[in-house]
């Protein structure tokens, strides 16, 4: 299906959640800060890429991760290159890692960020389940978690293969055998400890900067090649469940876990046709302050606010496509994210 309608096609002003939303189109060399009626309010240039994640900082700078000019690793995901813009499209920091991709975060003093590794012949027949044959040149790869200062110093890592049990945790059978985890969260939490998704392992966890200790783990095959896990201020864990992996209908879910429990206390699934709500990779999720939440179906380029009963009340497809060589002209989205019209980020832009 060709997509032919864009822009804003839905809003309910007396329930939708008045605001900005910032995206980078996949394979785009541009960065839009969006009003609530979708027109663009700013627009930066990048060095662009596959995920090309990016997001506001408070002062106003854009911080986003691009495509370097060597990547290493996994083709598709990889990124490589770490930059800070300031509120005039200047570049004021970069770190580059050829191996990073998918997620990272800048630090008051550096980054913290996923690398993938390489692996020797004997750890990567070692490398548990996944679909056999699926590995890209050079792979499977390993992956680590990873973070630098300011210098670009790595002052931590944590690699996955030595942090987690193979064993308990094998590669979804149906999985790329790409890497052991394809890391694509890496969200820092208010207590030191970082909150991590793993796609291709359904997995879900928190690991302590200092002690590399794990705090809480949560593995659910119904995740399905889940994304953009954080934690919300009520201390549980938003989460978009993709549903790749499933046996039979594909269709997305956007989950409210709570780490105490392990429950799913919410959950957004599409009320007619669970089909007609389904991105296989990419895509994410966010609580708004109205309880509302923004969600992101990434390969339809798709953002739209559901209230806590999954009524729709505002609907936007980007308008703005980009040419890839590899999947050709899309307006894929890898995430979405929202900002408050009087929110420091805001503010800061003048806007």
């Amino acid at each position: 299906m060709r997509i032919t309608n864009t822009g804003l096609l839905l809003n309910d002003p007396d329930r939708s959640t008045p605001g900005y939303v910032l995206i980078s189109p996949v394979d785009s060399d541009r960065v839009y800060l969006l009003d609530h009626d979708g027109a663009v309010a700013r627009r930066w240039s990048t060095g662009g890429g596959m995920t090309n994640w990016c997001y506001l900082l408070p002062n106003g700078h854009l911080f986003v991760n691009e495509r370097c000019a060597d990547p290493k690793g996994v083709a598709l995901t990889v990124s490589g290159k770490l930059c800070e813009y300031d509120r005039d499209g200047r570049l004021v920091w970069s770190h580059v890692d050829p191996y990073q991709h998918h997620d990272a975060r800048r630090l008051d003093k550096g980054a913290v960020y996923a690398a993938f590794t390489e692996l020797s012949a004997r750890q990567k027949a070692a490398v548990p389940g996944g679909l056999p044959g699926s590995e890209p040149e050079g792979g499977p790869y390993g992956e680590v978690i990873r973070e630098v200062n300011e210098d670009g110093t790595v002052l931590w890592e944590w690699d996955l293969l030595h942090g987690l049990d193979t064993d308990a945790f094998p590669i979804f059978p149906t999985a790329n055998r790409w890497s052991y985890g394809h890391i694509n969260t890496v969200c820092p939490l208010q207590d030191g400890t970082l909150q991590i998704s793993c796609k291709n392992l359904n997995l879900l966890f928190t690991v302590d900067r200092g002690t590399g200790d794990l705090s809480w783990v949560y593995q659910n095959d119904a995740l399905s090649g889940q994304h953009d896990a954080q934690m919300l201020e009520n201390g549980n864990v938003l989460v978009f469940a993709n549903g790749a992996y499933a046996s039979d209908l594909h269709s997305s879910q956007v989950w409210e876990i709570n780490p105490e429990t392990n429950e799913i206390v919410w959950q957004y699934a599409a009320k007619d046709d669970p089909t007609s709500f389904f991105s296989p990779h990419m895509s994410g999720a966010q609580r708004l302050p109205s309880g509302n939440t923004l969600v992101c179906e990434g390969n339809k380029g798709c953002i739209f606010e559901v209230t806590p009963d999954g009524d729709i009340v505002r609907e936007f497809v980007s308008p703005h496509f980009a040419e890839g060589e590899m999947f050709g002209r899309t307006n894929w989205v890898f995430r979405a994210r929202w900002y408050a019209p009087d929110s420091p980020e805001i503010a800061s832009l003048g806007l």
